[in-house]
């Protein structure tokens, strides 16, 4: 990557920061088992306690108020994450049913990536048969590149499989 972008120093080389896991639990405002069930998930998923986040805005169409508990995020960092991301790219990836790599268009413009799963299923650590309800899952990759190109080369070299254009 110093080669390809020209960089004057190895320490402006883009890495890893941290890699942010959220679970959206809309339905816990009127099932309260819910958020236990998603809880023990992504505390399964990423080998680390969840913390709920809470609405910020009330909403009353969606009976929502402020201070009530609506998802689930987990921070990964430093040897975790690269556990998790390792786990990620060589184990639940390619588990996928019709995989042909990620998309390449999900970058923020600031060489982060997102990353979303419409079941948790997928994960190994998961077990199929004690899973209540199926729920959506996002992992956000965050690097310390500058551009959506540093980013994707980062990626690319540390193993994600990005679909073919």
């Amino acid at each position: 990557m110093i080669e390809v972008f020209g960089y004057k120093n190895v320490m402006e080389v883009p890495r890893l920061k941290k890699i942010a896991l959220n679970i959206g639990l809309g339905e816990a405002i009127q099932n309260a088992k819910a958020m236990e069930a998603a809880e023990k998930d992504l505390a399964t998923i990423s080998g680390q306690h969840p913390v709920i986040t809470r609405s910020k805005k009330s909403i009353a169409a969606f009976k929502l108020r402020a201070g009530m508990s609506i998802g689930l995020k987990v921070t990964l960092r430093g040897e975790r994450m690269y556990h998790f991301f390792e786990r990620l790219v060589n184990v639940t990836l390619p588990r996928m049913r019709e995989f042909r790599g990620v998309s390449r268009n999900s970058f923020d413009g600031r060489g982060n990536y997102t990353l979303g799963f419409k079941e948790q299923t997928i994960f190994p650590e998961i077990e199929y048969d004690k899973v209540d309800k199926v729920r959506g899952l996002e992992v956000s990759i965050m690097t310390s590149a500058k551009t959506n190109d540093e980013g994707r080369q980062l990626l690319e070299l540390l193993g994600v499989p990005f679909a073919k254009e």
